[in-house]
């Protein structure tokens, strides 16, 4: 075999890695190891973003690359932390708790058939709609508090939350993607005193922290749309036409 078939497969193998920690995840939270099937979640995460940067930087990219990804993507951020919701909580509200899971899933889907047919039309920087694995991570990070703090009797707040999440998913909201960021030389140190206190505040606490920093994530796309809204009817009353 090539090197350069080789260096084909290499991505793919860091995509396979994902399913693999997804179904492990599922697994998992079927035996009730939650904080475990959680961060297995994260962990697919992880070789989901690997995938993507070994194929561009090895410029092993290609269509069969992308479509796998999208699969990928869909088990271990769609149907993972729907069961994993499903088997921490939703089995005890029967029908809602199936549905709930269900939806998160099928708008997943769709939030990723939409982002696959419109990616060349649309801004790189910008993600329109709430990325699956920044939903994923959300969904398995708040069960982990909601474990973690014993909070299994406001559970119905995190079947809603889920149905938020997903609805999200399928939104125009607007978010920002961080593929594409350049930084000015005086940033880059700026930046890097940022990404160290942030990662102090994780490893003391992980599940707070993950869950904080994506929660504030989410709550960009609505907050930045009732921005925008405001200052549009700003404009429309101080200059009238």
């Amino acid at each position: 075999m090539h090197k350069s078939n080789l260096l084909y497969i290499l991505p793919n193998l860091f995509t396979a890695s994902s399913i693999f920690v997804g179904v492990i995840s599922i697994v998992e939270a079927s035996k009730g190891h939650f904080v475990l099937a959680s961060w297995l979640i994260l962990l697919a995460l992880i070789f989901d973003g690997l995938d993507g940067r070994i194929a561009r930087m090895t410029n092993t990219t290609s269509q069969f690359g992308v479509e796998f990804d999208s699969l990928a993507d869909i088990i271990s951020f769609g149907i993972a932390p729907a069961m994993l919701l499903y088997f921490f909580i939703g089995h005890e509200y029967g029908r809602f708790g199936i549905l709930v899971s269900a939806l998160y899933v099928i708008f997943g889907a769709i939030r990723l058939a939409r982002f696959n047919i419109s990616t060349a039309k649309t801004d790189p920087n910008v993600f329109i709609g709430l990325p699956i694995p920044t939903a994923a991570i959300f969904l398995s990070m708040w069960v982990l508090l909601f474990h973690k703090y014993t909070l299994e009797h406001y559970s119905m707040i995190l079947l809603f939350l889920a149905l938020g999440i997903a609805v999200l998913m399928v939104s125009n909201f607007r978010y920002p993607s961080f593929k594409k960021v350049q930084l000015d030389k005086p940033m880059v140190f700026k930046t890097m005193i940022i990404v160290v206190l942030i990662a102090s505040l994780l490893y003391l606490f992980s599940a707070e922290g993950f869950a904080l920093i994506i929660l504030a994530y989410v709550l960009y796309g609505p907050s930045r749309a009732i921005k925008t809204m405001s200052s549009r009817r700003f404009d429309k009353t101080k200059h009238p036409d």
